[in-house]
């Protein structure tokens, strides 16, 4: 039965030869460079120990300027300043000009090829996979006013909408969004979007693509996980809106459950009853922790599922998230992101916790990011997927509650919807974290095994 470690009908991501060699040179060039500056520096250890720094800092600084774009000006500012830190420590080491030379070509050159190393999973992930759209003939926004305690009306989104010749529909009570979406598309809406949270983006989304017309996601609700997966900035909701302008269009994959479309991801069991808690949108904290010790005690009923998986049934899991493409796990409590959304594949995680000491355990056993391989821990990933019970199935369906009748059976719908962006990410959103020296080493190393470097 597959583990953390193990992912199945994943495609091949397998890095070329080219960049694993590549790779390879980038790690040997730092090597030579700390081995250079020891050997330089030996017996001066607060010279020693300032230019390891500094050069630790210009590497990172070049990773994260070759795959992040909001962060590249800062870190190539930090990357200069960096070297020149080096160079001063070394200067007042005694260590000569032409030590001082060689340590910095030898930085410079794990620059080069660490971008040559990242070149392709750089350019699979973003650039190849969109296209320049002309404007949109009769746009139309759709908008949730009380999504995200009012960023609507905080943003001014409806004016500022209409200034750009964009048709707004508001959501009041007691609408039917889906109705309002049917009735926009069917009115001659050539591209569609969405103000408000996941859920709702999720309907219109569904509705955009039985229609094939474009999409734009609006990141105007509590968390926006399509939107950070997207590689939209979260925090510029007025920006978004230049997507139903010249931009740039790619089509990603939308999933089901019995039907229902969902953006992100559903889950079943533990999280699952925390989502139903009327409690839950306000003391979060508070209601996980109640929920787990009553559904984790020694003295629980075991939850009523049963998951196909890879090698066979998987009965009573505590845990079962199923997403739109597979997430980097990062925890069982925050999922991370999606380094794509375009692979035509569930990601399927399947828990069993085994008791209320179990799960503290579970969340907080990582590497390098992710979670190591746990003991009743699956994950693999697949076009479909199918969960029984003997009764009505709750879930978390993008962060809303809802009940499902058994069986629930996923499935995957590949490029199935046309989104639009006004700018091409420089890459996934699985590289705007902040790298630091180890995690360079580490993306590096498992392009020379010829994994993914994970960064992207």
């Amino acid at each position: 039965m597959p583990t953390a470690g193990q992912k199945q009908n994943e495609p091949n991501r397998s890095p070329p030869i080219r960049a694993r060699i590549y790779a390879a040179l980038a790690l040997l060039l730092i090597a030579l460079v700390f081995a250079l500056l020891v050997a330089r520096t030996f017996g001066k250890a607060w010279y020693l120990l300032a230019a390891l720094v500094a050069v630790s800092l210009t590497v990172s600084a070049i990773w994260i300027a070759i795959t992040n774009r909001r962060w590249r000006f800062v870190a190539l500012v930090v990357g200069l300043l960096s070297i020149g830190g080096a160079i001063a420590s070394l200067w007042a080491a005694n260590t000569g000009v032409v030590v001082i030379a060689l340590a910095a070509a030898g930085v410079g050159l794990v620059g080069i090829f660490g971008s040559l190393a990242l070149r392709r999973e750089l350019r699979d992930a973003t650039s190849s996979r969109w296209r320049s759209v002309p404007p949109a003939i009769h746009p139309v926004l759709i908008m949730n006013p009380k999504s995200g305690g009012g960023k609507v009306a905080q943003n001014q989104l409806e004016r500022k909408a209409a200034e750009r010749g964009i048709g707004t529909v508001v959501l009041n009570s007691g609408d039917d969004l889906r109705a309002l979406a049917e009735a926009s598309v069917n009115g001659g809406a050539d591209v569609i979007g969405m103000a408000g949270g996941d859920g709702s983006q999720a309907l219109v989304a569904s509705v955009a693509s039985s229609h094939g017309v474009g999409y734009v996601c609006i990141p105007a609700g509590t968390r926006n996980h399509l939107a950070l997966d997207l590689g939209l900035d979260r925090n510029d909701i007025v920006g978004a809106l230049d997507a139903f302008g010249a931009a740039n269009e790619t089509s990603i994959d939308l999933a089901s459950v019995n039907g229902q479309t969902f953006v992100n991801n559903v889950s079943l069991g533990v999280y699952a009853t925390m989502v139903a808690s009327e409690d839950y949108r306000e003391q979060k904290a508070k209601t996980a922790l109640a929920t787990l010790e009553e559904r984790l005690g020694p003295d629980a009923a075991p939850f009523d599922l049963h998951v196909d998986g890879p090698e066979g049934r998987i009965d009573n899991p505590q845990i079962v998230q199923i997403s739109n493409n597979p997430y980097i796990l990062t925890s069982l409590s925050g999922f991370g992101t999606r380094p794509r959304i375009d692979t035509g594949q569930l990601g399927i995680v399947v828990a069993k916790v085994g008791g209320p000491r179990g799960l503290p355990r579970l969340v907080q056993t990582k590497n390098n990011g992710e979670l190591k391989p746990f003991p009743g821990l699956n994950r693999w990933s697949a076009r479909t997927v199918e969960v029984r019970s003997s009764s009505p199935v709750p879930a978390g369906i993008d962060g809303e509650s809802a009940l499902f009748e058994p069986p629930l059976r996923f499935a995957c719908r590949p490029a199935a919807l046309r989104v639009r962006l006004a700018h091409i990410p420089t890459a996934s959103p699985a590289v705007r974290r902040s790298p630091l020296g180890a995690s360079t080493v580490v993306g590096l190393w498992s392009l020379v095994l010829g994994r993914p470097s994970g960064l992207v």
